[in-house]
C-alpha cells in the first residue's frame, strides 16, 4: 500500500516538474522572441516606409527604396511573424509583423504594376531599356534612376521577389487580392522564363566583371529564375480562397532549358567571373536551385577557398567595389584597371551568414559554430547595443601596397558611414531566429525548396509540380508513354497488317488531338489584362515536354502532338528520314529532361503520305522497335491513349 502511494506521489511530482519545465520553456521563448521583436522593430521596420512599404537599402538613406533589399527585409520580418505563431498570447505582434510583409510585398507588386507595358515589351525585347525598375523613391514609388543612370536588368530581383511570394502565400499570408494583380504576377512569370538567354547586371548590378557597362548571363540569376519557376508552378495566388483562374502556370520547357544551363555553367558565374559569391544565394537559402549534391558542393567549395576572408567574403575576384584605389567619380572602369584591385577587395560579412543558414538547412552544425564565432569576432553594436553587422571591410590607402605584396596581412577596417546595412541585418535576425530554435527551417521554407522534389510533401492541385531526378535513380527510370494516332482508318487498317495498332481521332475521342499551335493561341489568353494592356503568353511554340502532357481545356481534354509533325511547306518536311531521326530525338529528349510528376505521354501522328513515301519501311523498323519497349536506350511504351491517361501528367487550364 505504502510503495503504490509512494510510487502515485512520485508520478504527480514529475508530472509537475515536467509542467514547470514547459511554462518556463514558453515563458523563456516568448522572451527571446520579445528580443528578436525590438531588434526588428529598431533596425528594419523603423525604415518601411509608411506610404509604399518599401526599405531603403541603408538606413540613411530616406530615398532610393531596393526592391532586392525590401524582399530580404520583408522575408525577415515574415520569419519572425513565423516565429510568433507558435505562441498563444503575442500581444498582436504577430498580426503587426505579418500585415508589414504584406504590405511591403504589395508596395513592390504596386511600383512594378505602373510599369505594366515595360513587362509586355521585354517580352518581345529583353534589354535593359525594357526592364522593370529595381530601384523606386521610397516615399512615392516613382522612377527614380533613368535606364540611362542605372542598370534595372536584374532578373534575380523579380525571381526572388516570386520565390518570396509564394513562400508567404503558403504560410497563409494574403498578398494578392484581385484578377488585375494575378494577370499582373503571370506575366513576371513570363518575365523570367527566358533568364537562361537574357545577359543581365546580376546580383551586384554591374554585369561584366570589368565594369564597363557591358551585361553577361549569369548562372545566379538563371538559378534563382529556375527556383521561382519551381516555386510558383501550380501555385494558388489566392490560397486556399482560390479558384482555377487564380493559379499561375509555367512553360515546362522554358524551365528545363534555365535548369540546363544553370546546371551547365556551375561552379561558374559567367564569362567574366569564374567564382561569385552571390551563388551562394542561390545554391542554398532562399532558392536551393540545385539539389545534385555534387554540383552544390563543388561550387559551394570554390567559393569557400578561394573568397573566404577573415571579415567576410569577396565578392569576385578583382572586384574594386568601394576598393581605395577606385575612383568614385567615374561609373566604369578604364580598360585594364581592375588587375590595380587584385588583394584590395573588401570583404563582406553577408556570406558569414548566408554560410550559418546553409548549415542549418544542411545539418552542418561544425559549419554553423565555425560561422557564427567569425560573425561575432567582426560585429560591432549601435547606440542601442544591438547587435550590428557592417555592410563590409576594407583597406585603407595607408595599408594597400602592404596588403597588396602580402595578402591579409593588415586588418580590415569596417564600413560604418552608410549606417544599418539592412540586408545584412534581415539575414542575421533569421540566422539567429534558426540557431536558436526559436524558427524551423520548415517555417521559413514552407514550400520545402530545401528538399529535393522527390522528398517533399504531395500538394493537391491543378498542376504537376517538378520534380529532380532521385540521387539514386537514373533517367533510364523513367517510361515514356507513346500514343500511335493513324491519320485515317484506312491507314490504320494497312498499319494493323504489319502488327503495328493504331488509333484514329475518332476511337480517342473525348480526347481531341491538336497541334502544338492550336495550343498557343489558347495559353495565348493566360495573364491577359485588358486594363493594364497586357497581352498575355507570347506566341512562344510548345517544346517537346509541353506537348507531352494532358490538357483540360474548357472541359475537354487535349493530347497534343509534337512540333515535328507541324504541317510546313519546307521541302524538308517531306523528308522520311529526317522525320525518323526526329521522332527517336524527340523521344530520348523527353525521357532525359522530363522533370515533372506522371509520366509523359508522346503522340506519334501517322499520315497518309508518309505511306506512300518509298522509305515507309525504315518508319515501321522504328514502330516495330518502339513496341519492344525501347527507343535508344530510352524505356518507351505503347499504348492506347485511354489507358495512359491515368499514368499521364495533366495539366488544367480554363
Amino acid at each position: 500500500m505504502y510503495s503504490r502511494r509512494t510510487t502515485r506521489q512520485n508520478s504527480m511530482m514529475d508530472d509537475n516538474v515536467e509542467q514547470f519545465l514547459n511554462i518556463a520553456n514558453y515563458e523563456d521563448t516568448v522572451r527571446q522572441l520579445d528580443i528578436y521583436y525590438g531588434l526588428v522593430k529598431r533596425q528594419l521596420l523603423q525604415f518601411q516606409s509608411p506610404i509604399t512599404g518599401l526599405f531603403p537599402a541603408s538606413s540613411v538613406d530616406d530615398v532610393v527604396a531596393s526592391v532586392r533589399d525590401s524582399v530580404y527585409c520583408a522575408a525577415a520580418v515574415w520569419g519572425l511573424y513565423q516565429s510568433y505563431r507558435r505562441i498563444d498570447d503575442d500581444r498582436g505582434k504577430s498580426y503587426e509583423l505579418g500585415q508589414s510583409a504584406v504590405k511591403c510585398m504589395r508596395g513592390i507588386l504596386e511600383c512594378w504594376i505602373k510599369q505594366a507595358n515595360r513587362i509586355e515589351s521585354f517580352k518581345s525585347n529583353q534589354c535593359n531599356a525594357q526592364a522593370l525598375h529595381v530601384k523606386f523613391h521610397l516615399m512615392t514609388g516613382m522612377e527614380i534612376y533613368t535606364d540611362e543612370e542605372y542598370n534595372h536588368l536584374q532578373i534575380d530581383v523579380v525571381s526572388i521577389y516570386l520565390l518570396f511570394l509564394v513562400q508567404m502565400i503558403t504560410s497563409g499570408l494574403q498578398i494578392i487580392y484581385t484578377q488585375d494583380e494575378v494577370a499582373f504576377v503571370q506575366n513576371l512569370v513570363y518575365y523570367v522564363e527566358r533568364a537562361y538567354r537574357t545577359p543581365d547586371f546580376g546580383l551586384w548590378e554591374r554585369g561584366s566583371k570589368y565594369n564597363d557597362g557591358t551585361p553577361e548571363i549569369h548562372a545566379s540569376s538563371i538559378g534563382l529564375a529556375k527556383a521561382a519557376l519551381e516555386a510558383i508552378n501550380g501555385c494558388n495566388l489566392f490560397g486556399e480562397n482560390g479558384a482555377a483562374w487564380s493559379v499561375v502556370y509555367v512553360d515546362i520547357d522554358a524551365h528545363n532549358r534555365n535548369r540546363s544551363i544553370f546546371e551547365t555553367m556551375l561552379p561558374r558565374e559567367s564569362s567574366s567571373k569564374a567564382i561569385d559569391a552571390a551563388l551562394l544565394s542561390t545554391i542554398s537559402f532562399p532558392a536551393f536551385a540545385t539539389h545534385e549534391e555534387l554540383l552544390y558542393s563543388n561550387t559551394k567549395s570554390h567559393i569557400v577557398n578561394k573568397l573566404k576572408g577573415s571579415h567576410g567574403f569577396k565578392r569576385y575576384s578583382r572586384d574594386g567595389y568601394n576598393c581605395v584605389l577606385e575612383d568614385p567619380s567615374r561609373r566604369y572602369y578604364k580598360k585594364g584597371e581592375i588587375k590595380h584591385f587584385e588583394n584590395l577587395e573588401c570583404e563582406w560579412p553577408l556570406f558569414y551568414i548566408y554560410m550559418i543558414i546553409d548549415g542549418v538547412f544542411k545539418t552542418l552544425p561544425d559549419q554553423v559554430n565555425e560561422y557564427q564565432e567569425l560573425l561575432k569576432s567582426i560585429m560591432l553594436h549601435d547606440q542601442y547595443g544591438d547587435p550590428c553587422i557592417p555592410k563590409y571591410f576594407y583597406v585603407t590607402k595607408e595599408n594597400a601596397e602592404q596588403e597588396t605584396l602580402d595578402p591579409g596581412s593588415v586588418t580590415k577596417k569596417p564600413c560604418v558611414e552608410s549606417g544599418i546595412f539592412l540586408w545584412n541585418q534581415a539575414l542575421f535576425i533569421l540566422s539567429q531566429l534558426l540557431t536558436s530554435g526559436l524558427l524551423h527551417v520548415n517555417e521559413l521554407d514552407p514550400i520545402r525548396r530545401y528538399l529535393p522534389s522527390y522528398n517533399r510533401p504531395r500538394k493537391g492541385g491543378r498542376y504537376s509540380a517538378f520534380q529532380t531526378k532521385s540521387s539514386f535513380g537514373t533517367a533510364t527510370d523513367l517510361v515514356v508513354q507513346i500514343v500511335l494516332i493513324a491519320e485515317s482508318t484506312r491507314l490504320q487498317a494497312m498499319m494493323a497488317t504489319y502488327g503495328i495498332q493504331t488509333q484514329t481521332p475518332h476511337e480517342v475521342e473525348p480526347v481531341q488531338i491538336w497541334s502544338s499551335s492550336q495550343l498557343v493561341k489558347v495559353y495565348k489568353q493566360l495573364g491577359v489584362n485588358k486594363k493594364l494592356n497586357l497581352n498575355g503568353r507570347p506566341g512562344r511554340p510548345i517544346g517537346s515536354l509541353g506537348t507531352s502532357k494532358i490538357y483540360r481545356v474548357y472541359g475537354s481534354t487535349v493530347l497534343c502532338y509534337p512540333l515535328i509533325f507541324e504541317v510546313s511547306e519546307f521541302y524538308l518536311y517531306r523528308d522520311m528520314a529526317l522525320l525518323i531521326e526526329d521522332i527517336k530525338t524527340e523521344l530520348q529528349f523527353v525521357g532525359r529532361y522530363w522533370r515533372l510528376s506522371g509520366r509523359p505521354t508522346v503522340c506519334l501522328l501517322i499520315m497518309e503520305e508518309h505511306m506512300r513515301d518509298p522509305q515507309f519501311k525504315k518508319m515501321l523498323d522504328l514502330l516495330a522497335m518502339l513496341k519492344k519497349g525501347y527507343c535508344d536506350g530510352t524505356k518507351v511504351r505503347i499504348g492506347r491513349l485511354q489507358n495512359l491517361i491515368s499514368s499521364s501528367c495533366s495539366t488544367w487550364t480554363s
